[in-house]
């Protein structure tokens, strides 16, 4: 017999890191709020209200430049992690068991449809993971991309300067310098939890090996 839990039991996890995303995106609007009219008015430009932020190149940019790094590091992470091993860690599939996910599919009645179709509709299915990251990964950095030109080009008017076109800006340093200092740290933080995890433990977490496993064992 199936055991009932509450909504919150079975949500918990995903409800707490949505909810702290809300609280830290709001916290990040409201400072960063603070911080562009102080920026607008040391360059002698009236300040601006809330919802003009809201649309603002400052907000966008800042925002969508690290929604961008995180989806690039989940949608390599998951594709890497489907042939590349690491001995020891918590975050890698065994070097010689096959493991659940690689395993040949069987439809059953509880099956998604996907599976139960076969097909184009499987093939997508199987990859669909990391399609959606790709997706979000795109998305982000073509947000970026607009609100690093639009927060840019604020700036050459301020200063009286001609305002860059996006054809020449998106070769600019400056768009990929805001990138790739996100880009870096996301694989190191990464490449954290992979190396650390072959000797250190967190009794509990679905992140870690038993806390009882040897260093060499693979997995969690």
């Amino acid at each position: 017999m199936e055991t009932k839990h509450s909504f919150l039991k079975k949500n918990g996890l995903s409800i707490t890191l949505l909810f702290l995303w809300i609280i830290f995106l709001l916290a990040q609007f409201l400072t960063g709020f603070e911080v562009h009219n102080k920026e607008l008015a040391e360059n002698g430009v009236s300040a601006i209200s809330l919802a003009h932020y809201f649309t603002s190149g400052h907000f966008i940019q800042a925002t969508f430049e690290n929604w961008e790094s995180e989806f690039l590091q989940m949608a390599l992470y998951v594709i890497l992690t489907v042939k590349l091993y690491q001995v020891g860690s918590a975050e890698s599939k065994s070097l010689d068991k096959k493991e659940k996910v690689d395993k040949d599919l069987k439809p059953t009645p509880d099956s998604p449809w996907p599976v139960r179709k076969g097909g184009w509709w499987l093939k997508i299915y199987s990859n669909s993971l990391s399609i959606a990251f790709f997706i979000l990964f795109l998305l982000s950095f073509l947000f970026h991309f607009y609100g690093s030109l639009v927060s840019y080009n604020e700036g050459q008017i301020i200063k009286g300067e001609a305002p860059e076109e996006w054809q020449n800006y998106i070769f600019s340093s400056q768009f990929w310098f805001e990138s790739f200092q996100n880009w870096q740290s996301e694989f190191l933080s990464v490449a954290s939890i992979v190396i650390l995890s072959i000797w250190l433990r967190q009794k509990g977490s679905t992140e870690s090996k038993p806390v009882g496993a040897p260093h060499s064992q693979t997995g969690g």
